[in-house]
């Protein structure tokens, strides 16, 4: 094992891992893994490929001891990934995490919040990009309406996954208008709403700048309805920029990768589901650490894999987003964990 826990080229502790279960999801969002290119012949990762429930806790694990300390479960959706309960209550075992938590679209959440609370599942965010039927079914590709979403943030409420958080990716001109209406909900509700600009995370996305609604714009909006007051943030490396209702109603959070970046301060690794390290979501390329696990590698020699790769560590893609970044290839965020 190691003597000391590493830091990137820039100085960054590694705090938060993402673990990606799955591949597969149920939604086509078109921000994500939008239909006419991920249709019904698309090939997923074969079972035998995706990391087993013990592999992932085994690497969770050596993460944790080098200094870990929040993980949170991703997709794809996963939720598809069964008997996912079981792999919370792997991961709750492991000493020295503090945090569990869950990015899902919602639509298995009413089947499966209690066993996932049960297991040992902190918190839960949920991804809601409208309350408008014909929007949100539009962003999301399958036509999935808001109502089962809803209940599903219900579901997690009774069972105490609290407070729910809710994602918003903001898109110009398709549902920036819904940006009001849903703060009111969230508000109303109890829920922590995250508005999320439009990032360009893989290649198929058709991301362009002009369909960015920036975060200041969004802090505007809602600013006009409600007054808003800074909130200073909870931890380092803290990912949105929080604001509360002057009345004490709550709070919004803003996601700015691409008008304010927030590189500096980055303490994230990825898991995919096929077991490979990635340092940025917007990544080309990630560290094969399946190949070592059923390689028949020790703990150590994992650890130093991880270690070294973090080390080695010099991303800030969304500060150096130019002409410099344009062409890059890069994961699609389904791939890597969002």
């Amino acid at each position: 094992m190691i003597d000391e826990l590493p830091r990137d080229r820039l100085g960054r502790r590694l705090h938060d891992l993402r673990i990606s279960v799955t591949d597969r999801c149920n939604f086509r969002c078109t921000y994500c893994m939008p239909s006419e290119i991920f249709g019904r012949d698309y090939a997923f990762l074969p079972r035998a490929e995706i990391l087993t429930f013990e592999e992932i806790t085994r690497l969770a694990r050596l993460f944790v001891g080098l200094g870990v300390r929040k993980l949170r479960l991703t997709g794809g959706e996963p939720l598809v990934r069964r008997d996912l309960p079981d792999l919370v209550a792997k991961l709750a075992a492991i000493e020295g995490v503090e945090d569990i938590a869950l990015t899902t679209n919602g639509a298995l959440l009413r089947a499966q919040s209690r066993s996932l609370r049960e297991a040992g599942l902190r918190r839960v965010t949920v991804s809601l990009d409208s309350l408008d039927d014909a929007v949100f079914g539009a962003m999301n590709g399958v036509r999935f309406p808001v109502a089962r979403v809803l209940d599903g943030i219900a579901a997690a409420r009774e069972v105490g996954l609290a407070p729910v958080k809710v994602n918003m990716v903001v898109k110009r001109g398709v549902n920036e208008e819904s940006v009001l209406p849903m703060a009111r909900y969230a508000r109303a509700h109890g829920l922590t709403l995250r508005l999320i600009e439009f990032m360009d995370v893989g290649q198929s996305n058709g991301w362009r700048l002009a369909d960015v609604v920036p975060a200041a714009e969004l802090v505007e909006r809602i600013a006009g309805e409600f007054a808003l007051e800074p909130v200073p943030p909870a931890y380092p490396g803290e990912v949105a920029t929080r604001w509360r209702y002057a009345d004490g109603a709550g709070e919004i959070g803003i996601i700015a990768s691409v008008s304010q970046p927030f590189c500096g301060a980055c303490t994230r690794a990825r898991l995919s589901a096929k077991g490979e390290l990635f340092t940025c979501l917007f990544a080309a390329s990630g560290t094969d650490l399946r190949a070592l696990l059923r390689g028949g590698a020790s703990d150590d020699e994992l650890v130093a894999a991880i270690a070294g790769r973090w080390r080695a560590r010099g991303d800030r893609y969304s500060e150096l987003r130019s002409a410099e970044t344009t062409g890059l290839r890069r994961v699609e965020m389904f791939a890597i964990g969002g």
